[in-house]
């Protein structure tokens, strides 16, 4: 087919030569993309160029790929990562494997684009699920892909953000709330830096004020066989389990080689730590 007047390996060459002159280290990933999804040559050429000047892909796309399925982003909104997929994978295993009666309540809070409650969802189905941010922008993409799944969307700040009668209810509260430190912002790549809402990014100086907040109000929200999960890095995690048991639940903490993603989950039962889902290349420390 022919691409921007020309044939599409031609084109397809062109593009990825661009985007390999701008620092592109997938650029025939990307490429491809790009060609398959613009809806004529004008469109092409100026994503292209969007791309070029830093643009992050899924922002010009106006999707982005996360556990097998596309989520709608918007320019702004923290686009979902790959190792976000652990969070995903956990909770579904603690629901699954948990004997929880009716209803599943599942809350994905600093929910962002909704990508970790839609994806529990539609492995899931049985499940209820609220999600929740404090940035309007991050709520309005959230509804177009929570809402498809039978989810609620709210804004505010953490859990005032919550209708009150979920409290004492959440079986699985899935947190991936900012937990970079301030002053790492500025060594960030400039697509996340420079595009990504801050409010997304700074977890303060360091990288714990989110948590704390969270695990702070996490057992007026859960209920005696609830689960906390809270993404975190590496490096943070000790600190980020530090907080958690400090609430008041028993900690365990998960880390995935495969996907470079660490949980720490706390739960409210004791009898329930370390119940669990700890797939290939899945270790618990």
């Amino acid at each position: 087919m022919p691409v921007s007047g020309i044939s599409a390996p031609h084109a397809f060459a062109a593009t990825v030569s661009a985007l390999r002159a701008a620092g592109c280290v997938f650029a025939e990933d990307e490429a491809g993309l790009l060609i398959s999804e613009a809806p004529g040559p004008a469109a092409l050429a100026d994503w292209v160029g969007r791309r070029r000047s830093g643009e992050p892909l899924e922002y010009i796309l106006g999707w982005a790929g996360f556990d097998g399925h596309r989520i709608a982003v918007e320019p702004g909104v923290f686009v979902p990562r790959r190792r976000t997929r652990l969070l995903v994978d956990e909770a579904v295993g603690l629901l699954q494997g948990g004997r929880f009666s009716a209803p599943r309540i599942v809350v994905d809070l600093c929910c962002g684009s909704g990508a970790v409650g839609a994806a529990i969802a539609r492995r899931d189905p049985g499940i209820e699920l609220h999600a929740a941010d404090v940035d309007p922008g991050a709520v309005k993409c959230a509804r177009r892909n929570v809402g498809p799944v039978g989810g609620c969307v709210y804004e505010g700040n953490l859990f005032a953000a919550l209708p009150p009668g979920l409290q004492g209810r959440v079986r699985v509260l899935a947190v991936n709330a900012p937990y970079v430190p301030t002053d790492a912002i500025r060594t960030m790549p400039p697509e996340a830096r420079l595009y990504e809402s801050r409010t997304a990014l700074d977890g303060g100086p360091d990288g714990l004020h989110f948590h704390r907040r969270v695990a702070a109000g996490a057992l007026e929200w859960l209920s005696s066989d609830g689960h906390l999960l809270i993404e975190t890095s590496e490096q943070q995690a000790e600190g980020t389990a530090s907080v958690v048991a400090a609430a008041g639940l028993a900690v365990r903490t998960v880390h995935s080689d495969e996907l470079d993603g660490t949980v720490v989950i706390g739960s409210a039962g004791v009898g329930n730590a370390g119940v669990g889902a700890a797939g290939p290349g899945t270790s618990l420390a």
